[in-house]
């Protein structure tokens, strides 16, 4: 085991974890808001228990619903309502829990971590320039472990998406997947994500091998993971993330699927 994972499989006590993805419900102030803040945190409950239940052994929750996104900041009532939700998670169970909050609003995320004591969180922009959808963003590597530092929040890991989805990447063209990698390695991230181009769709298979191969932290896939690809990636990645298709019809915004979840699960040997 290299020196870099050790902290990462100590985490999870386990070598490639699936971790499972709830999709809080919009929060106040954003445009699709149509919940009471006690109806949110329930509801986030109860697909934790589902995921649970079926056998999942981490969870992350994020804010997809709070479209569109702001860029790099969201106002106070959306970090208060994230730590509540991971307050309640962290009551519920012991196992390894994340956190991102979109977009790009690393430090909220990381805030809401050490408020509620989760393990991780997943963090886009950590290195390099890209235009997301909404907007540029730059790079927050070194205000984010800064901050981790003032905070006291070292115990919580910050997995950093790499060419990340919903982006362009125009102007690094000339800097590809390891090499960003390799950046995100030297500026202290705790493991790299890949994804596919969108929310559901595949990661490159060789760029996937190619990062594995040169990576001394782990390699999570992000995205378009299922049980008739997954263990085509799975000799390459030390972590899987799993949204859409842990969910009824295989789409993010419903609610987790037992059946789907164990299918899956089963399918890499759990």
């Amino acid at each position: 085991m290299k020196r870099d994972k050790e902290k990462y499989f100590k985490l999870f006590n386990r070598e490639k974890p699936v971790i499972g993805m709830i999709h809080v419900h919009a929060l106040p102030g954003t445009p699709l808001y149509n919940k009471e803040v006690k109806e949110i945190v329930r509801q986030a409950v109860e697909e934790a228990k589902i995921l649970i239940g079926a056998g999942v052994k981490s969870i992350m929750i994020e804010n997809m619903h709070d479209v569109p996104y702001l860029n790099r900041s969201v106002g106070p009532e959306v970090t208060a309502v994230m730590s509540v939700v991971a307050s309640e998670l962290r009551n519920l169970t012991d196992l390894p829990l994340g956190i991102q909050i979109l977009a790009g609003a690393n430090k909220e995320a990381l805030a809401a971590a050490k408020a509620a004591d989760l393990n991780f969180i997943r963090a886009e922009g950590f290195v390099f320039s890209h235009i997301a959808d909404e907007g540029q963003m730059n790079s927050d590597a070194g205000k984010l472990l800064r901050y981790r530092k003032f905070i006291s929040a070292e115990d919580v890991l910050i997995f950093t998406d790499i060419k990340k989805k919903h982006s362009a990447h125009s102007i690094t063209y000339d800097i590809n997947l390891t090499d960003t990698l390799k950046a995100a390695e030297f500026f202290l991230s705790d493991g790299i994500i890949i994804t596919g181009k969108a929310t559901g769709e595949e990661a490159s298979l060789t760029e996937v091998k190619s990062a594995y191969e040169v990576a001394e932290i782990p390699v999570l896939i992000g995205s378009g993971l299922n049980p008739e690809n997954v263990n085509r990636y799975l000799p390459y990645a030390d972590g899987l993330i799993v949204g859409s298709y842990f969910k009824k019809e295989g789409k993010w915004f419903n609610t987790p699927d037992e059946k789907r979840i164990k299918k899956f699960l089963e399918a890499i040997g759990e």
